[in-house]
């Protein structure tokens, strides 16, 4: 694939000097991307066959990098020492928006036993897939990444703490081409440049919001997926600076615009096979059992997982009615009301979860599903019946959590968390969630400041 390179490759490239510096790199609990440069040449002889250290507070640091009391993997009374970090060679790429470099993903080891470090979110969705192929299962999966683009750059951004940007866009541009070619300076790079740094491009498109765009690249095996995810958005970023321009994930940067969602496309294989066409009559669709359980289970606990699709104070700003979000958990054929939207038939028969937001960690949300999928499997976990019509009005239906807090109550109580992921990796996420929302409860926000400072 264009972009990917081998070891070999890549030697030839730092040897004609094409190539001078290699990103060694890694995903903290938000997903933001930590690592080290390295001189090329020093990665080809040392790194690439032993590895590199790094400091294991990094997987307890809150979003403004202070070390957060209170994990037992990490601490002040351990003395915050090292994680062994393993460079996953098929990950190695060329960086095109960057100068000369390129970039390798690694997973991250425990220094003394040599076992993947068990809270970091690469070795849980390693450790899921392993468990569906000791099922002789695969899975297949695409993000679908939204995001807005402003004209002011991240430095301005941040100098008039994030009020009054400038989107991109000045109307709701969901399709439209006239729009999308003023903002094409910007996702014609991102595109080019993804698929110059292996990372297959499907497309690019106007969302529903100004300045709102959406990108979509190849569907791939899960994990591979995951890595697109977070190269994607690393590069965007990069590019977006490099631009004067910034982007943002967050899932609901304001009230009055359409929030930004990750939705997830998700299929089951069982060798060449997709494992989810069937005999079984759902209304328009012919499903396997392997289907209707790994739905059941999926929705089944979505609940519990919900942290991981949603993982932010703002997160859960997005759920509101009639916004695209959705806001309750039933399953539909191509309805885009439904938590759950199967499309598809066939070979290409899927499973749509549009609840995630793209401020989500790809490696969790990921983990997330196929642990779900499997425990359904494992309990043959029946799905509700199909729904047909508005979910929204639907007020029976089960809601996804209101809040982080409310979300993560249900994952730190879930048995099935518990067995799923262990109880190590529960304590570690119950923990990080709650200091995300302490760290809200402990600050005054603006909306506070505009209610109360005169007319209270």
């Amino acid at each position: 694939m264009r972009g990917l390179l081998s070891l070999e490759a890549m030697g030839a490239k730092v040897e004609s000097g094409e190539i001078d510096t290699i990103v060694v790199g890694f995903t903290d609990h938000y997903g933001r991307v930590h690592g080290k440069r390295f001189d090329a040449d020093f990665f080809m002889t040392d790194v690439a066959s032993h590895g590199t250290h790094g400091c294991d507070y990094l997987l307890t640091v809150d979003m403004e990098m202070e070390p957060v009391p209170g994990y037992t993997y990490a601490n002040w009374e351990l003395g915050y020492g090292d994680f062994h970090m393993v460079p996953d060679l098929p990950t190695l790429r060329v960086a095109s928006w960057l100068d000369r470099t390129a970039l390798v993903l690694s997973d991250l080891h425990d220094p003394r036993s040599h076992e993947l470090v068990e809270v970091a979110p690469r070795s849980i969705l390693r450790r899921q897939l392993e468990r569906a192929a000791e099922l002789g299962y695969t899975a297949q999966g695409a993000s679908e990444l939204e995001y807005f683009i402003y004209l002011d750059s991240y430095r301005q951004a941040a100098a008039s703490k994030y009020q009054d940007l400038t989107p991109a866009g000045w109307y709701i541009e969901d399709y439209h081409l006239l729009q999308g070619a003023r903002e094409e300076h910007y996702n014609g790079a991102v595109r080019r440049h993804l698929s110059a740094s292996g990372i297959p491009v499907e497309n690019s498109k106007g969302e529903w919001g100004r300045g709102q765009h959406e990108m979509n690249i190849r569907y791939t095996d899960v994990l591979a997926m995951a890595d697109r995810h977070t190269v994607m958005k690393l590069a965007m970023k990069e590019i977006a600076d490099s631009q004067d321009l910034s982007v943002t994930f967050m899932a609901k940067p304001q009230m009055s615009e359409a929030g930004s969602s990750c939705h997830i496309h998700l299929s089951l294989w069982s060798g060449d096979d997709n494992a989810f066409p069937g005999d079984l009559e759902e209304g328009p669709l012919h499903v396997s059992p392997v289907f209707r359980h790994f739905l059941g289970g999926w929705m089944a606990h979505v609940q519990e997982v919900m942290p991981f699709f949603a993982p932010t104070i703002n997160s859960y700003k997005r759920y509101q009615d009639g916004s695209w979000a959705p806001t309750r958990v039933a399953w539909s054929y191509d309805n885009r009301t439904a938590g759950f939207r199967v499309v598809g038939d066939g070979q290409s028969l899927r499973i749509e979860c549009r609840i995630p937001g793209a401020d989500c960690n790809p490696y969790l949300v990921y983990a997330a599903v196929i642990a779900s999928g499997l425990d359904g499997i494992a309990n043959e976990i029946e799905p509700p019946a199909l729904f047909s019509g508005n979910v929204y009005q639907a007020a029976e239906l089960p809601r996804v959590p209101y809040t982080l807090r409310d979300a993560t109550d249900q994952f730190a109580e879930s048995d099935f968390i518990s067995a799923a992921f262990g109880k190590g990796v529960q304590e570690h996420y119950t923990h990080f969630f709650r200091n995300e929302q302490e760290a809200f409860n402990n600050s005054v926000t603006d909306w506070e400041r505009w209610r109360y400072f005169e007319r209270i």
